[in-house]
């Protein structure tokens, strides 16, 4: 079991959820303020995604994680920020022609997809770690496009967390550790319960941490119902957790949740199992992450 955990929130995503919750942040200011109550609330780290104030729908604009970003670290309550890297990578075969993008492609080059890290220099960023179907669409992110984005992270300094929504993924995480393209302990997140991606499961997370590097640390987190039983399952195999409106609106049935009241609810399935969420600053220090002011050393 793991006695000191790291605790993330996910606090707005990219999915058609901001209709069915109205605690989903949207804007720049919604989505720092929901990060800064959730730091207080006990989370270590903030994941943020940015959404067009105009429409809640995910948005690639620079300047609105630029501003999300600032917010968050000019607010007395310390958070590691980890900024999405995922960007555009859904894809959906067009009807008429499915070598084309129909409705609701959205697709963007790693050099695209890594911008709003390597301006804003965030102590953490993703990196999904190989192509799944999402759904009803495919999420494509190619061998080549990887390692060209996680040598875009290496030379920022950022620290990539390994997005594994499939067992294949950890193969190939691994073997970004084994060609130099990750460097120091490798961060890993176990993705699960996405259809059509691996299950959310204690069998799935014990054989996923079974593929890792010794000296890798790994988190989970489950979508839906299966948020907090995850955040339970993962500590007692050893990880660390996330929660957030990102992955679940429900804070119990018929009960929407705001981010600060998941985190609050996960502080307290980790304690009562023993264990303690470590702050921002054990974390900084554990996982060696460059300086929170997003400068380089």
């Amino acid at each position: 079991m793991n006695k000191n955990v790291i605790l993330s929130c996910a606090v707005t995503g990219a999915g058609e959820t901001t209709e069915k919750s109205p605690h989903v942040p949207v804007t720049p200011k919604e989505i720092a303020d929901s990060a800064i109550k959730a730091a207080k609330a006990g989370a270590t780290i903030a994941h943020v995604h940015a959404r067009d104030p105009k429409t809640g729908k995910l948005s690639h604009d620079v300047k609105l994680f630029e501003e999300i970003v600032e917010r968050i670290r000019e607010a007395d309550q310390d958070v590691i920020i980890n900024i999405t890297a995922g960007g555009g990578g859904d894809w959906v075969p067009g009807s008429d022609d499915p070598a084309r993008g129909g409705e609701g492609t959205d697709m963007q080059t790693p050099e695209e997809r890594h911008e709003p890290v390597g301006l804003l220099l965030p102590e953490i960023c993703t990196l999904d770690c190989g192509s799944v179907n999402f759904g009803d669409q495919v999420y494509i992110s190619p061998t080549d496009w990887l390692r060209k984005q996680a040598q875009l992270i290496k030379d920022s300094g950022v620290k990539p967390e390994l997005e594994c929504f499939d067992t294949g993924h950890i193969r190939f995480a691994n073997q970004l550790v084994q060609e130099g393209l990750v460097e120091g302990s490798p961060m890993y997140q176990f993705c699960l319960g996405i259809p059509w991606g691996a299950d959310a499961d204690a069998e799935t997370i014990s054989y996923m941490k079974s593929r890792l590097p010794e000296n890798a640390s790994w988190a989970a987190f489950g979508i839906g119902r299966m948020q907090m039983p995850i955040v339970a399952e993962s500590v007692l195999q050893g990880g660390n957790a996330r929660v957030g409106l990102e992955d679940n609106l429900y804070l119990k049935k018929g009960q929407l949740a705001t981010n600060e009241q998941l985190v609050d609810k996960a502080v307290g399935i980790i304690q009562s199992l023993g264990s303690d969420v470590m702050s921002p600053a054990e974390a900084r220090e554990k996982m060696n992450l460059r300086k929170p002011n997003g400068k380089k050393d």
